[in-house]
């Protein structure tokens, strides 16, 4: 509200508190003006992004090549060069795909100089990476029936075999072809229609919905023990991600919350695999990641988000918190213009990762002692240091909130220094949130809470699946002929992802 200058105090020192008063708010409302202005036209993420990185890198060496080659087609002397440099850095194709032996011999078998019969004293061997299209076929299942001729009302024949579909043509690797295309290759059922209908097949998007629909209920108690066996570990990222769902009865989207616990223990040399899963619900609450965790007792590694502190209300669960997202907001307000207080910080805070990376694989306890004799002094220091500089900066100011956001965390930021088990920032579970974020991307929303639901529950075995270095498609091909064979439930464990990862380990010993 503007005032009028009758309104103005009198008192000299009155009006110098308003002045300054002013002078601070509009520096907040500047670095937040900025702040907007960055988001809405520059880039989004303190780095790069990866996808946009490789874009770049990608256009980039195809010139290079179309240089090359047209250097190379002049010259054949260079030519032989890049042949042999080529043959030293492509390494070797994989052992398992299938040899065609293809044999190009002479025309005739006499020798060119006195005519006798040729022997062969050896061969050159080179290999080419080929490529067959995806191509459909049809497996014609045939039951014979017999009857006896004695007897003229018995007839013998086999029992069908169970569908995934019951009355529907796909086979089980077809629909998990669907299921990778749209949750891993990111490609809505409508364009995959579209793929197979270039191929003369046509299905309808209703149907590839139909098939995903039953799916996705048949994996459902995959799903639910994944998340049984992550609850029973010792320490657990957690985090959440928007979730666009149609809403039909405005006619529009609502946003619902796709939350995302995951375990990876490598980088301490930890022995659980990892893995991830999703879960939705309708908002944010408090309650979502207290009815998901339910039973579970150890660290949990979370971002700033006040929602997660009713988990640690209970003693049975600690929270350490995320350097990252301290980083981010010092490098916002450093991005935005000169800031050497937030300079300052973020120099302070890459000395602790400079640490991190020094010691990732070595074993807890390794990790411990480094971070005790070397982490907690610059975690000490930079604790005083902001301290410090609270007292002689604005409140009001954003850098004055950033430093708050630190100090109030201290307990959870440094709780990665008495244990070796914990990361230094919870980007494990970031990274497993990216593959949701490219789908939301590219279907821009689910048609329901069940889809997302649906969602959540493949998109959860696919990337436990990635994890593990298991490929997805044959996994899913292979749990979802076993769901249908029969496979018990009480066995369930056999079918998460890293039970595969173990017998492909296994087989390839033997």
């Amino acid at each position: 509200m503007t005032m009028t200058a009758d309104e103005l105090p009198d008192d000299l020192n009155a009006l110098k508190a308003m002045v300054l008063s002013r002078e601070a708010e509009n520096a907040r409302l500047r670095q937040i003006i900025k702040e907007l202005q960055r988001h809405r036209f520059g880039r989004r993420a303190e780095t790069l992004p990866e996808d946009q990185l490789l874009l770049g890198l990608e256009e980039a060496e195809q010139v290079e090549a179309d240089g090359l080659e047209e250097n190379e087609q002049a010259s054949s002397d260079l030519r032989r060069g890049r042949v042999a440099t080529r043959r030293m850095n492509r390494g070797s194709l994989p052992a398992h795909l299938p040899r065609i032996d293809v044999v190009i011999d002479i025309k005739s078998h006499d020798c060119p100089c006195c005519g006798n019969d040729l022997h062969r004293m050896g061969e050159d061997v080179s290999e080419k990476l080929d490529i067959v299209p995806a191509q459909f076929r049809v497996l014609v299942t045939r039951r014979p029936k017999y009857a006896c001729r004695a007897c003229e009302e018995v007839v013998v024949q086999a029992p069908a075999p169970a569908r995934l579909i019951e009355g529907g043509i796909p086979t089980e690797a077809t629909v998990a072809q669907v299921l990778v295309s749209k949750y891993a290759d990111h490609l809505p059922l409508y364009r995959q229609a579209q793929i197979y209908k270039r191929q003369g097949i046509e299905l309808d998007r209703s149907t590839l919905a139909d098939w995903v629909g039953r799916a996705a209920w048949h994996l459902r108690p995959v799903h639910q023990r994944l998340l049984e066996h992550l609850k029973a570990s010792s320490k657990l990222f957690a985090d959440e991600t928007t979730a666009p769902v149609l809403d039909p009865g405005r006619g529009k989207t609502k946003t619902g919350q796709l939350w995302a616990y995951a375990r990876d223990d490598r980088a301490w040399q930890g022995a659980d695999p990892p893995g991830v899963v999703y879960i939705y619900a309708p908002d944010r609450k408090s309650e979502r990641p207290m009815a998901h965790l339910n039973g579970f007792v150890g660290v949990l590694q979370v971002d700033g988000y006040a929602g997660y502190r009713a988990l640690a209300a209970g003693n049975s669960v600690s929270l350490a918190f995320c350097w990252s997202h301290v980083r981010r907001r010092f490098y916002e307000l450093s991005a935005a213009g000169p800031a050497p207080i937030a300079s300052e910080a973020l120099r302070r805070i890459a000395e602790l990762y400079r640490i991190e990376d020094d010691i990732r694989g070595r074993t807890h306890e390794e990790r411990r002692t480094v971070r005790q004799e070397k982490s907690r002094p610059i975690a000490d220091s930079l604790a005083s240091w902001l301290t410090e500089q609270l007292t002689l900066i604005s409140q009001k100011t954003k850098l004055a909130e950033a430093i708050r956001y630190t100090l109030s965390r201290l307990d959870g930021l440094t709780r990665f220094i008495d244990d070796g088990r914990i990361e230094i920032d919870s980007n494990t579970v970031e990274r497993s949130i990216r593959p949701i974020a490219l789908n939301r991307k590219n279907a821009l929303f689910a048609g329901s809470d069940a889809g997302a639901e649906h969602w959540a529950t493949i998109a959860s075995l696919i990337e436990t699946a990635k994890l593990n270095s298991v490929e997805p498609l044959s996994y899913l091909t292979d749990v979802l002929t076993k769901i249908m064979n029969g496979h018990p439930n009480s066995q369930l464990d056999d079918l998460l992802p890293w039970a595969r990862a173990v017998r492909s380990d296994i087989n390839a010993a033997a």
